[in-house]
């Protein structure tokens, strides 16, 4: 349909969609028209907002999640109604696991077809419902600057998450007037953001009793921007500090107070830590069952401060002996004030037992791997060297499996938003289009996807989107030839009965030929000796996207490792090594 001015200062309903998000501040959209859509697409091409041309709606909602995991604005996709919508669905359930920034606008079938089950229908708004922290469906003109401008605040605010809006196709090509709202009137939606004194209190309180206590650190730091707040807090306290995949960067990984990530396959510094600690002082984490291992063992005689802006996740999992609902920056302002006053008065911990015993764990059981017998390239080899050569400002994505475990591990994280993955839903092609929505959000910083073979042939046409709109991602594929990660499990559970892991990925497709077709350089690596070399000549590449080969040992394993429902307690260093602490210490 043709554009509408009208008269009296009416325009199209599409006009009034694209006026609101450019007032809602969005510069870059990732979307893929189609019918119902359509006419919201006219008045976009005046517009000065940059729509980026996606390969696949999936790729425009994970571009929008990296693009705002890096950015720590809202990102933005758009598709059409039916299947173009249905295909937002894994981002958005990705960015709601992760509280990751997001609209989604959708088209809609015209609201008399509504029901008739019509060409391209879908009732995306109930499919969403579960995985949205709101959605809206608009069939009136008038209410879509309204509904914007919530969908915004709402994605924004509290606990961050993706909210969808779906506009009919008549509402788009009805006319309408414009209204941007000067206030939102959203009854029950009022987040808190400044904790309770009486919790600070209680919290100091046990702060100062504690002998053992640990600082667990989740990916709600990195989305309230706590970074400084938590290492004055650190550096004040002394307490020893652990950070969740989610939150890799929100603590240095240099720092001495650092005793890595807990979990499944965490530092055995951190998974000790939380076990053996008298208290857990969690910041905007969630007690995520690969954080935890089995819940009935978890950290048996530690005492609870869990502060999360979310009231929902507080007691979900463990019962929280202070409940602090808040955001995690203001909750350590308070804490730091407090704490100050306290030991102005002479009041602070005792841990230097407690300190001296994480550290000694650290030392003891650092991070290690075994190079392969034959001479081929280990994988996290190929992470070291690409961390070390990159530096602390590159913004790294990766999929989900073997490879974001090696890089969560072996590339160190200085800074918030350099660590960009798919932590609770665990979504296989996230990487590269995460990576280009933050190259896009993050124009001059160099943008590393790490991937693997399995992840990288579920997205990687997105490196057509990069080609053609001069987004230069650099891309590590990480190809062990499998889906490694399950491989790993069937090595270790299912008596090496490889079934249907096996991808042939070192020779159907040869990612080199890949990716000079779409318009990239392809390079490739499999000896140690060239690793380096071949980073640095990825490095030297700035103006087209970059793929490198990385053609890895295939037998290389996770460690360490705690078994999916065991203790924590069970965590293994290698294969068959158990680690023994020594507690005479404590």
């Amino acid at each position: 349909m043709s554009e509408q001015h009208g008269s009296g200062g009416t325009i199209t309903g599409a006009q009034s969609l694209v006026r609101s998000l450019e007032a809602a501040g969005v510069t870059d959209i990732f979307g893929i028209p189609g019918g119902a859509i359509l006419p919201a697409y006219d008045p976009l091409m005046d517009s000065r907002i940059r729509h980026i041309l996606v390969r696949h709606e999936q790729g425009a909602g994970h571009a929008a999640q990296g693009y705002a995991a890096a950015t720590g604005k809202v990102g933005v996709c758009m598709a059409t109604s039916g299947p173009g919508a249905t295909n937002l669905v894994t981002p958005l359930a990705d960015a709601h696991m992760d509280s990751v920034p997001m609209v989604a606008i959708t088209g809609q079938v015209g609201a008399s077809l509504i029901g008739t089950d019509a060409f391209q229908e879908a009732d995306i708004r109930g499919i969403t419902m579960p995985i949205t922290k709101h959605n809206f469906l608009v069939t009136d003109p008038a209410d879509i600057p309204a509904r914007v401008a919530e969908a915004f605040h709402i994605a924004s605010t509290g606990r961050p998450g993706p909210v969808l809006v779906d506009v009919t196709k008549s509402a788009l090509q009805s006319m309408t007037g414009f209204d941007w709202p000067t206030e939102l009137v959203l009854p029950g939606y009022r987040p808190v953001t400044r904790p309770h004194a009486k919790q600070i209190r209680e919290a100091a309180r046990l702060i100062l009793e504690a002998r053992k206590p640990v600082l667990y650190v989740g990916g709600g730091t990195i989305r309230s921007g706590a970074h400084r707040e938590l290492l004055t807090f650190a550096e004040l306290t002394g307490i020893p500090v652990v950070t969740t995949l989610m939150a890799r960067g929100a603590f240095p990984d240099s720092h001495p107070q650092h005793l890595g990530m807990p979990g499944m396959h965490g530092t055995v510094a951190a998974v000790a830590g939380l076990q053996k600690s008298d208290l857990i002082i969690s910041l905007g984490a969630r007690f995520d069952d690969r954080v935890t291992g089995n819940l009935d063992s978890f950290a048996p005689g530690a005492k609870v401060i869990h502060a999360d802006i979310d009231p929902a996740e507080i007691g979900k999992n463990r019962h929280a002996d202070v409940p602090i609902v808040g955001d995690v920056r203001e909750v350590l302002v308070d804490l730091i004030t407090t704490l100050r006053t306290e030991a102005d008065a002479g009041h602070t911990g005792d841990y230097e037992g407690w300190v001296a015993f994480c550290a000694g764990v650290k030392a003891k059981y650092a991070l290690g791997y075994e190079k392969p017998a034959d001479g081929g390239l280990a994988p996290q080899y190929v992470l070291e060297r690409l961390g070390a050569i990159s530096g602390p400002d590159t913004i790294f994505t990766a999929g989900v499996g073997q490879h974001q475990m090696w890089a969560a591990q072996f590339i160190g994280y200085e800074l918030p938003n350099t660590w960009l993955n798919s932590g609770g839903l665990g979504t296989m092609g996230y990487s590269v289009p995460a990576a280009m929505g933050a190259q896009v959000g993050m124009p001059d910083s160099v943008v590393w996807a790490v991937d693997g073979d399995g992840c990288f042939q579920m997205t990687n046409q997105e490196l057509a989107t990069c080609a053609i709109n001069n987004i230069p991602i650099k891309v590590a594929v990480i190809n062990n030839e499998s889906l490694g990660m399950v491989r790993q499990w069937q090595t270790l559970f299912y008596n090496e009965r490889y079934s249907n892991t096996d991808l042939h990925s070192k020779r159907i497709p040869d990612f080199v030929k890949l990716a000079e077709a779409y318009g990239c350089v392809g390079l490739a690596c499999e000896s140690p000796e060239d690793v380096d070399a071949t980073i640095a000549k990825a490095m030297e590449i700035n103006d087209v996207p970059v793929v490198v080969d990385f053609r890895v040992h295939r037998d290389a394993m996770v460690w360490p490792m705690v078994a999916a429902g065991t203790s924590n307690d069970d965590i293994k260093y290698a294969r068959d090594l158990a680690p023994q602490f020594d507690e005479d210490d404590l």
